[in-house]
């Protein structure tokens, strides 16, 4: 008996992680699992003591956690509440990891996990890492950033991020982050998908370089072209602009209907 398929539409994925143009190290980690439909993308924080290590236990503890379930095709709420579980499974794993090697106090990560169901798409996240939805030709930030200056601007000291930053308010202040506590405040949320859905989840070494704005234009651009070609572009684009940061990037295109 064939397995039965982790969603009702067919699926293309596509990932990539680059160092970037700066960096010594590349302290991101992605995943992707094409059979469970899963995405993982984590930026490890911490420098010195050992973001990247961070990083890979997130990504390899979500999978994990994931090849253990027993069904594919969960409801879109039980999903998403297991997405849940499986960051803060994450974030005990780090922060455990951390106490048993006291070289590595201080590490930590974001993560940003999607998981395409049968007609849903399940989200997760913690940090500034994050999920976009292209859908025709408009392009919506689907996660709400856990920074210092998203903070400031929703509590009205300014109305966009542009304008704090102007202001001379840092981008890369994380007010939540995997790794520093027992326990974790993960966010969560559920979305319809449809056919032709473009879903991108990228580290900020992405957003950092490449404006919305560009990022919506070359995904429209590629949009009859694969995957890949689109993975591709924003790497070289984010590298053409900088490179500060490792940039990396994990997306799923929504295809035709399947079945039933």
């Amino acid at each position: 008996m064939e397995p039965q398929p982790v969603s009702a539409y067919a699926l293309e994925l596509a990932w990539r992680t680059d160092k970037g143009r700066i960096r010594q190290r590349n302290e991101d980690s992605v995943a992707v699992d094409q059979d469970r439909g899963l995405l993982v993308v984590a930026d490890g924080v911490g420098g010195a003591t050992a973001g990247h290590v961070a990083s890979r236990l997130v990504v390899e503890t979500i999978l994990e956690r994931f090849r253990r379930r027993k069904t594919a095709r969960l409801d879109g709420d039980k999903a998403r509440l297991y997405l849940e579980a499986a960051v803060e499974e994450a974030n005990i794993a780090i922060w455990r990891h951390a106490k048993e090697h006291p070289e590595f106090a201080g590490m930590g990560s974001t993560v940003v996990v999607g998981a395409v169901g049968w007609e849903w798409l399940a989200v997760a996240h913690v940090g500034d890492s994050r999920v976009y939805r292209l859908r025709g030709e408009h392009f919506e930030q689907l996660t709400h950033d856990h920074s210092f200056i998203q903070e400031v601007v929703d509590q009205g000291f300014f109305s966009s991020r542009e304008d704090a930053k102007r202001y001379g308010i840092g981008d890369n202040i994380l007010t939540r982050a995997l790794g520093s506590m027992p326990s974790v405040g993960v966010a969560s949320d559920l979305f319809e998908i449809e056919p032709g859905d473009l879903i991108l989840l990228c580290s900020d070494g992405l957003t950092g370089m490449v404006p919305e704005d560009w990022l919506r234009q070359i995904l429209i651009a590629v949009q009859d072209n694969t995957l890949d070609s689109a993975a591709d572009a924003l790497i070289r684009l984010a590298n053409e602009r900088g490179g500060v940061d490792n940039i990396t990037l994990a997306m799923a295109r929504i295809g035709d209907r399947l079945a039933d």
